[in-house]
């Protein structure tokens, strides 16, 4: 694993003596129009992987613009929620208090979505799972942005409700994400109809339904060439067909898909494919030209949280034809969209990075010589659920790891907050078996981490302890009695036919994310030196005259040259 990422950084830095290095001053962008995009998933190796052949929207970002390659997701349970959580708002998780994707409640007996709030039902499924961003407790820029300037216009677009909502904020007035079969929901807040919350994207759900009626949607490799050179990414995606067997299912890596013999396969492959980044583009670009979003005196916020690449990736891995395939339609699908957003009357700043990164399918790189194995949940939390019952004498099992095994609650007979005394003993018994074991290489008491003294505002992410990534993590209430790290390259992932590879670490394949900026007219710089993903929030803040909260984590960094902030 190490050795990929050598071959990442040593890409980045063919790179940078391509690009001046230059020392004057650059003016500044002056944008009326703030474009803020995550995909989610985009380690910086892939960004490294496939950087040589990008040609599109992808190219422009990285050859014209400020290119930090190696942005960091600094906390350690590098999930989705918490990674989008960090984007806009200037802060760890432990701030935003989105901790993970899902967590525990010990009140209640029940695992709980990081975005959960039964007042605010879905608008197309009253009966779905309700969403809102009450459960983020720091505000983003957007919230900054509409409080200093009440008529900005903030809209948020994703493949995922977690994508869409902790990036708009808690005042945008539009955030939207793909459900397959329907199209672009949202969520119904008290006092307002969904059919005056959908209003702004009935239209395109219309257009969504008819073109997929007419013309269903099947996977097969992309005919736009993305880099002539290599003969198209067609043939370099066609190369690195192969078969593998992942949790005893074989199965081959390969376009197009087969088309499945049911509905809800056909749905499940449409939000597995890059479908979803195509119609959030889409999207995105016709609400920017409904709205006139950076075409007043104003400036506006889009956010767009582009998820396909991370449904690819779990699905098939991030190295094969599928993701090739993805990297090439995406390059091409992001140039269209920088063409139309730059239709705005007012200047443009587009900002893009990841929400966490993410390493290959085990299988995959075992068979590339790699030391790369599989932590299967359940046993391993039985076999040491059963030691902590031996050696405490207890008659229910007293550890629960619902939301992943890097996070284990402590739990009373009923599932539910144990004792002072009994969690003290559990914890104590539990973490020293940990510790001990061969494929653990930190575990933590996570009240320990609440008061745990912080690292130093001025340390660079990659030179961050194992605990300050967990420090990072850890929300009272939310995370688990004792936060786990694997030792590098033991993937905590249990395979499924629709499930092969994951993220979550807090080792670099699932940290480093690359981090740009582009605005037209901006100069080319390669700026190697790391960059936190809470750097982004106070940046954009500074460059549009927003004040933001005092007690950020991150701070602002220069476009131009020196210390302008």
């Amino acid at each position: 694993m190490n050795k990929l990422l050598t071959f990442g950084a040593v890409t980045c830095a063919a790179f940078a003596f391509s690009v001046p290095a230059l020392a004057e001053p650059v003016a500044k962008p002056d944008p009326k129009l703030v474009v803020v995009i995550s995909v989610d998933q985009f380690s910086a190796n892939l960004f490294a992987q496939y950087r040589p052949v990008f040609s599109g929207g992808l190219a422009t970002l990285a050859r014209e613009g400020i290119v930090y390659p190696n942005g960091y997701q600094s906390h350690a349970f590098t999930e989705t929620c918490p990674g989008h959580s960090t984007l806009l708002t200037g802060k760890h998780p432990n701030k935003t208090g989105i901790s993970a994707n899902d967590w525990y409640d010990l009140t209640t007996g029940k695992s709980v979505y990081c975005l959960s709030d039964p007042t605010s039902p879905l608008a197309n499924d009253p009966e779905g799972r309700s969403v809102s961003p009450r459960n983020m407790v720091a505000t983003t820029y957007g919230d900054w942005l509409k409080a200093a300037s009440p008529n900005s216009r903030v809209f948020g677009v994703s493949g995922k409700d977690r994508g869409a909502i902790t990036m708009s904020g808690h005042h945008a007035d539009g955030a939207y994400w793909y459900v397959p079969g329907y199209g672009f929901t949202t969520f119904v807040p008290p006092g307002d109809t969904a059919q005056a919350r959908l209003k702004p994207v009935a239209a395109f759900n219309a257009k969504i339904t008819a073109d997929l009626k007419k013309h269903p949607f099947v996977w097969d490799y992309d005919k736009s060439p993305m880099d002539a050179l290599t003969g198209g990414s067609a043939k370099r995606c066609k190369a690195l067909e192969a078969d593998y067997e992942t949790g005893g299912r074989k199965w081959r890596a390969a376009l197009p898909i087969p088309v499945a013999p049911d509905e809800a396969g056909k749905l499940r492959d449409i939000g597995s494919s890059p479908f979803i980044d195509e119609v959030s583009l889409e999207l995105a670009a016709q609400l920017r030209d409904a709205y006139g979003l950076g075409d007043g005196p104003q400036v506006d916020l889009l956010t767009v949280s582009l998820s396909a690449t991370d449904y690819i990736g779990h699905r098939y891995g991030t190295r094969g034809p599928e993701m090739c395939d993805q990297m090439a339609r995406l390059d091409d699908r992001l140039g269209t969209f920088l063409k139309s957003v730059g239709k705005a009357k007012g200047g443009v700043l587009v900002v893009l990075a990841a929400d966490h990164g993410a390493a290959d399918m085990p299988e995959r790189l075992n068979g590339e010589g790699y030391d790369v194995e599989r932590v299967i949940a359940k046993p391993w939390l039985a076999k040491l659920n059963t030691q902590v019952r031996a050696d405490l004498g207890l008659s229910w099992d007293p550890l629960i790891a619902d939301g992943g095994i890097d996070q284990i609650y402590a739990v009373g007979p009923d599932r539910k907050t144990p004792s002072i005394t009994d969690r003290a003993r559990i914890v104590a018994d539990a973490l020293a078996l940990i510790s001990r074991l061969p494929e653990v290489a930190g575990a933590f008491d996570a009240q320990a981490l609440l008061t745990a003294e912080p690292a130093p505002a001025d340390t660079s992410p990659e030179e961050l302890s194992l605990m300050e990534r967990m420090r990072r993590s850890v929300y009272p209430g939310r995370t688990g009695d004792i936060v786990v790290a694997f030792k590098p390259n033991l993937v905590a992932s249990t395979p499924g036919p629709a499930y092969v590879s994951t993220h979550g670490s807090p080792w670099d394949y699932d940290r480093r994310v690359p981090i740009l900026f582009w605005w037209k007219g901006s100069t080319p710089r390669e700026r190697i030196l790391p960059l936190d993903t809470v750097d982004i929030a106070p940046t954009i803040a500074a460059v549009t005259g927003v004040k933001p909260p005092a007690d950020l984590d991150g701070r602002c960094r220069p476009l131009g040259a020196g210390h302008d902030c």
